[in-house]
């Protein structure tokens, strides 16, 4: 039982609010990990005082959601810990509710979405209160909602995207009148804001170890074809490839989130749509993650993964060899800066696609190619050897003619780096 015992600061509260002549109890999340035996952070506490008697009792206070019951305390080492009010619900839009205070322990877990999520821990006895069930379905591996579950769907929509997450994130079963909820519940999904949906899909890719089988239960919910048409009738491949990228875990890496997420709009040997920047943004992606998604999906668009994969089984390392060649014009088209993220998407693909464990290291090897080659070849004209003075003494003229005649030169020394030096250069200019 000690792994149920919370942190001394999250306790002290607890006693604080007791002595006083209220209840306390550790609720939600912290006390489902702490069965499930995984370390977590964030103890919230669930107490029969008011928002206005929390507020009394200690000194430094934050009122995180007054009118939702809950007070934000800071302990001795400035640490925030949210202490909610017991509370029932007694009107709900499908996102938003309206509560009342002055209900019972039972009462306000029986409010919560689903019975994992409906356990209680007294901070110094350790007595479990778990009133539906929720510590056996933890043993069993199953999500269930509290109580009538297309009521709890009704209640907050949002509920739908959390039970496919926490299915995920804990590879468990999906109770059968709870999947129905879900089901039942897609065509209503379009109140929820578009940021909330991101946001879901953000924890997808954090929290979830291998995300495909969440986002195959999205689409067998009729989630994806309600939310994002777009995605819905991606191929299967599309979303395994997801797996084979590395996720944040618990120390937050954008990039990586972000590259799992561009892998939903991403299909190589495919352009992308027109409208997928826009598209983006509607799903509020920022301006710089949508460009950013775009220039993954248009760079993955100019390469097949028959080519890629004869691209990293190629055995030549001679910089004059076609694979090569074509590598250097692919990650031109692409820009530099895009290399590592395009490369891991597109060999996840393969991945996802059942390329030979014989060509595993194929990957890694086409992976530091591609990086060498990036960041050492002449890319652009920028990277030349020469620039539009030293073309106006060789002779040419300024405009489009000298234009041309830099992409010229960048043609001869995208197929052969060595010839990019100064004199050699304007020597392939005088005998152009």
């Amino acid at each position: 039982m000690t792994r149920l015992r919370p942190p001394d600061e999250v306790r002290a509260i607890c006693r604080v609010l007791e002595r006083a002549g209220h209840e306390a109890w550790c609720v939600g999340g912290a006390v489902r990990d702490a069965l499930l035996g995984i370390a977590t952070l964030d103890w919230d506490i669930a107490t029969s005082a008011r928002p206005e008697q929390v507020q009394a009792l200690f000194k430094r206070t934050v009122p995180v959601g007054i009118q939702f019951g809950t007070v934000g305390v800071l302990d001795a080492h400035g640490v925030l810990h949210e202490v909610t009010t017991f509370r029932h619900d007694v009107e709900t839009d499908g996102r938003h509710a309206v509560v009342k205070f002055g209900a019972s322990l039972d009462e306000d877990l029986a409010r919560r979405d689903f019975t994992i999520n409906a356990i209680a821990v007294h901070a110094e006895r350790l007595e479990l209160r778990d009133p539906f069930g929720g510590r056996e379905d933890l043993e069993r591996r199953v999500l269930r909602c509290v109580g009538d579950a297309p009521e709890r769907m009704r209640e907050d929509r949002l509920r739908a995207l959390r039970a496919l997450r926490f299915a995920g994130r804990f590879e468990f079963d999906i109770e059968p009148a709870t999947w129905e909820a879900i089901r039942a519940s897609a065509p209503h999904l379009g109140r929820l804001s578009m940021e909330r949906v991101k946001q879901e899909l953000e924890k997808v890719m954090e929290q979830v170890a291998k995300p495909a089988r969440t986002l195959e239960r999205y689409r067998e919910a009729g989630i994806l074809a309600a939310l994002l048409p777009s995605i819905a009738e991606a191929p299967r491949e599309r979303f395994a490839a997801i797996d084979h990228l590395a996720r944040p875990g618990l120390v937050r890496r954008p990039d990586r989130r972000m590259l799992r997420l561009a892998a939903l709009f991403v299909e190589p040997g495919v352009r992308p749509a027109r409208r997928l920047e826009q598209q983006l943004k509607e799903l509020k992606f920022s301006t710089v993650e949508a460009r950013a998604t775009v220039a993954l999906a248009e760079g993955a668009g100019e390469v097949t993964l028959t080519r890629l994969r004869e691209l990293a089984t190629a055995t030549s390392d001679a910089p004059t060899d076609p694979a090569a060649v074509e590598l250097r014009r692919t990650i031109a088209r692409v820009g530099r800066l895009r290399v590592p993220g395009l490369t891991r998407l597109l060999w996840a693909r393969a991945k996802a696609e059942g390329v030979p464990a014989s060509e595993g290291r194929a990957g890694v090897g086409l992976y530091r190619r591609a990086m060498r080659s990036a960041f050492r070849d002449p890319l652009t004209v920028a990277d030349l050897a020469v620039d539009g003075d030293d073309l106006r003494t060789a002779g040419v003229e300024a405009g489009k003619g000298m234009g041309e005649a830099l992409q010229w030169l960048l043609e001869q020394v995208m197929v052969d780096p060595a010839l990019n030096r100064r004199e050699e250069l304007l020597a392939l200019l005088r005998g152009r």
